[in-house]
């Protein structure tokens, strides 16, 4: 029922190079170890809806997701963002950039985007 963006950001070498290979350190939302290991990335459904008919039951929902990284510079936090955009941007449409700020308690940098995402039931 959920967008598979975990397999597809893992197939990619960049991203595997840049989150670790295994485990990848790309979580879903509340996933991610207290302490965790720089950089990485979480993601989290933020809305969405079914496609919705008069007729017919929907077959394929619309998930909004948003993909936020974590790092300990700036560049590396843009980096990363870029290579999960490039992993999953084949598989959705990309509809924001959300923005980049730094974290005063742990002085981690995060940059992130918002996608759509059609999932077929």
């Amino acid at each position: 029922m959920y967008p598979p963006i975990f397999m597809y950001a893992n197939r990619s070498a960049q991203v595997r190079a840049l989150l670790g290979g295994v485990p990848l350190r790309f979580y879903m939302f509340g996933e991610a170890p207290h302490s965790p290991t720089y950089p990485y990335a979480v993601w989290q459904t933020v809305g969405g809806a079914p496609e919705n008919y008069i007729t017919n039951a929907p077959n394929i929902d619309r998930f909004g997701v948003q993909v936020d990284v974590y790092a300990t510079s700036s560049s590396e936090a843009r980096e990363c963002v870029a290579a999960l955009r490039d992993a999953l941007e084949p598989y959705a449409h990309i509809t924001g950039w959300s923005g980049e700020s730094r974290d005063r308690e742990t002085g981690s940098y995060r940059s992130g985007f918002e996608m759509d995402w059609w999932t077929h039931r």
